[in-house]
């Protein structure tokens, strides 16, 4: 993807936020890489070159800057103009702690070593690895000067199984070691509670619409598991053997959200944590882009103008979700939500959080291998559907790994009792598709209709067509556009 130089000039004297994590300046005469919002006096243009990932900076022999950290930058759009490859190893990449070997990932791709590292070269600028390593060294940075962790578990944390290879590919890009970076940041790092673990920063690029996120998931929040009260979304998990509790609230002055921890000792799979956070509530958004395709329609032009920070609802986990998503076929959300939170009851594990709480857990596939769903309120049909589900997906029939929609889909639907509407609906909620679209929703159908009539599947179809690739925010926007939700 080749950059224009003009734009992000203007962007990084303006300090544009909305162009943070979407390119970094680097400057020749310090051997220094920024973001477009750096706080530091602009460099003149002749001394400034653009790249649009840190680790292609970095790969070129820029150390990151430590005033607006590029650690912290947003990523960049999940769905950019890349390759839909790359966009997929970019993805396997992220989803798993430790690194994998190119060969592997490949495999995995369906392609070959070659072609994939190829691809890297083209699109990114770098090679596989440079991008793991860059994005680790990045996040480790973070995570020494915002919070007291021990050197050695922050290695950890980010994917580095060898303190020592930690230790070289860090200095490698900070030129700075991990210990010193941990000296200079005592000063400024955060204070945390002493009953919180750890406290993360998730950046966004501006708008966000942190109220209607939080109705959102507020009125499917599941007891005992999820919790939505006044600014803050609280949840448990189980992350890499370690059990707690995270609570998320909203800092708009610094277009962050902050993510406090409560847990055991020992590892939580922070970056995991990140990753799947930022994907629960889409802060990787393209927005501009996706309100430009989506304004060409009155109605959701509409809509958008009345919600700018729209976003699409994630899930923490698409098992969990998908589980969810058939409870709710042909119920209100209310009905799904109380099923759900009985299946909980019964077959999640519990435990005791550090406020002496009782907490649980969402039920594993394997924790599901034997229950029978009886009693809990669901049709035969219904429990058979469930049934047949876990066990596709413990027997590799359904799998979550990264892949297209229309292969999700056709997978999915092989299930009996599993439709298109179902299947849409995991994709666009559970795996985060952005141009999933349950054309047969009754909402959707109504926000559609005309004259006190719905409109039917085909003609929603047909109308969606100008909304591709971001069908699903159009789905949202539609939702919404009733003023109770789905």
């Amino acid at each position: 993807m080749k950059i224009d130089a003009a734009v992000c000039s203007s962007a990084r004297l303006a300090r544009d936020r909305r162009f943070d994590g979407r390119f970094y300046t680097a400057v020749k005469t310090t051997g220094i890489f920024c973001r477009p919002i750096c706080p530091a006096r602009p460099p003149l243009e002749r001394n400034v070159t653009y790249f649009e990932t840190a680790a292609e900076a970095a790969n070129a022999g820029f150390r990151p800057c430590l005033r607006c950290r590029p650690d912290s930058a947003p990523g960049s759009p999940a769905w950019g103009l890349v390759s839909t490859t790359v966009q997929r190893a970019l993805k396997l990449m992220r989803s798993e702690r430790e690194p994998q070997s190119v060969e592997r990932l490949a495999e995995r791709l369906g392609v070959s070593s070659r072609y994939l590292r190829r691809l890297f070269s083209e699109h990114l600028g770098v090679s596989p690895l440079a991008v793991w390593q860059t994005e680790r060294a990045l996040f480790a940075f973070r995570l020494l000067r915002d919070t007291d962790l021990p050197i050695a578990e922050i290695a950890y944390e980010s994917g580095f199984n060898s303190l020592r290879r930690f230790n070289g590919v860090f200095k490698q890009i900070y030129q700075r070691t991990p210990s010193e970076v941990r000296r200079e940041g005592h000063s400024v790092r955060a204070e945390t509670t002493s009953t919180t673990r750890v406290r993360l920063y998730l950046d966004y690029r501006p708008p966000l619409d942190w109220q209607q996120l939080l109705a959102f998931l507020g009125a499917r929040a599941l007891a005992g598991v999820e919790q939505v009260e006044g600014e803050v979304y609280s949840r448990s998990f189980e992350l890499d053997a370690c059990r707690g509790v995270m609570q998320v609230s909203h800092d708009p002055e610094r277009n962050r959200l902050v993510v406090e921890i409560f847990g055991q000792e020992g590892g939580t799979g922070l970056y995991l944590l990140n990753q799947r956070l930022r994907r629960l509530f889409d802060l990787d958004a393209d927005i501009e882009e996706i309100q430009t395709v989506l304004n060409e329609d009155p109605l959701l032009a509409d809509q958008l103008a009345k919600n700018p920070g729209l976003r699409l609802p994630g899930a923490w986990d698409p098992f969990e979700y998908a589980l969810r998503a058939i409870l709710g076929q042909q119920i209100s959300v209310a009905a799904a939500t109380t099923i759900a939170g009985r299946i909980v009851a019964r077959y999640g594990e519990s435990f005791v959080d550090d406020s002496g709480k009782e907490r649980f857990l969402f039920p594993t596939a394997e924790h599901l291998a034997e229950a029978d769903f009886a009693d809990i309120g669901l049709t035969r049909a219904r429990m058979k559907t469930l049934r047949e589900f876990v066990a596709a997906t413990l027997d590799g029939r359904v799998s979550f790994a990264d892949q297209s929609l229309e292969d999700w889909c056709t997978q999915a639907t092989a299930l009996p009792g599993i439709g298109d509407w179902t299947a849409h609906y995991i994709a666009m909620r559970g795996l985060s598709m952005p141009d999933a679209f349950p054309a047969s929703d009754l909402g959707i159908l109504q926000a559609l209709g005309s004259d006190g009539e719905k409109a039917k599947p085909k003609e929603a179809l047909a109308r969606a067509e100008q909304w591709r690739p971001w069908r699903a925010y159009g789905a949202i926007l539609l939702w919404q556009s009733l003023k109770s939700g789905e």
